[in-house]
């Protein structure tokens, strides 16, 4: 395998978010097991009145979760608000209007709510759109795999091709933001069903592309909403991550992990 490898790039950043659907924390290097990043989407907030997570895919009930910050500590985690204050369960209920608890234990058959990216985009992101439920991954609070992968070279296209002339990573929630060393752009689409090689020991199978939901278009913390991280993708790189569903806007790829190892900025990425 090592004679065939292709140096696409190098790590640029690394994400996790310890609380699903919040802000996250930024990491220099980070331990990658067959549940992602360690402490990634370890909790979550659960609807007491419905039994269901709480996602900011439906905006109108969660799109104030982008608004929180959520680190981890040595006991467990740390969700603070815009403030800077740090908020318990009960202050979580009152600033979301919703009764929630903050979670390590997905519940069996765990369902989050999407609303529909295009109605949301029509109706504006607080109105009252058709929602309809998605489970979760068995044990886990992810939405599809423990991993997301992004390339710069894919940020930079969207970028080119927005109105604003940029984009922010940070809107399509990735894990590891790849510094990638060749041209074009939407490279991810071309590592489906293959692997990376990452640092020393880590090894990936990219599986689909990741179909893009209203959450890249919200305000997430200081950055204000921009439709354009949804639309871009819808004209430029629609694909269909898995038969019969139809084609999506896709930014980024999934992947699962076929070795475990530690990851670090700087690290070398190898396409086999």
């Amino acid at each position: 395998m090592a004679g065939t490898a292709q140096r696409v790039g190098t790590v640029g950043a690394l994400w996790r978010y310890p609380v699903k659907s919040m802000l996250g924390e930024e990491l220099p290097a980070a331990d990658v097991t067959g549940r992602g990043i360690d402490g990634d989407r370890r909790f979550a907030l659960l609807d007491r009145a419905t039994g269901k997570v709480a996602s900011a895919k439906d905006p109108r009930l969660w799109r104030r979760l982008l608004t929180l910050t959520a680190t981890t500590t040595g006991d467990g985690v740390r969700v603070t608000g815009p403030d800077g204050a740090e908020l318990d369960a009960d202050a979580l209920t009152e600033l979301l209007a919703r009764p929630v608890a903050l979670t390590a234990e997905p519940p069996p058959a765990a369902s989050i709510d999407r609303a529909d990216p295009e109605e949301v985009l029509r109706r504006g992101e607080a109105a009252d759109s058709a929602v309809h439920a998605v489970e979760l991954p068995a044990g886990t609070f992810f939405d599809h795999s423990p991993l997301h992968l992004l390339t710069t070279a894919t940020l930079d296209r969207i970028a080119e091709l927005s109105p604003r002339r940029t984009v922010e990573a940070r809107r399509y929630r990735p894990n590891l933001v790849i510094r990638h060393e060749g041209a074009g752009g939407f490279v991810e689409n071309h590592w489906i069903g293959r692997e990376l090689t990452i640092g020393p020991r880590l090894r990936l199978r990219i599986t689909v592309p990741t179909p893009r939901c209203a959450v890249p278009t919200l305000a997430h913390g200081s950055l204000p909403r921009d439709p354009e991280a949804l639309r871009v993708p819808a004209r430029h790189n629609p694909l269909e991550p898995l038969a019969g569903m139809g084609p999506r806007p896709c930014v980024g790829v999934h992947a699962r992990v076929l070795a475990a190892g530690r990851v670090a900025r700087g690290d070398a990425v190898l396409l086999h």
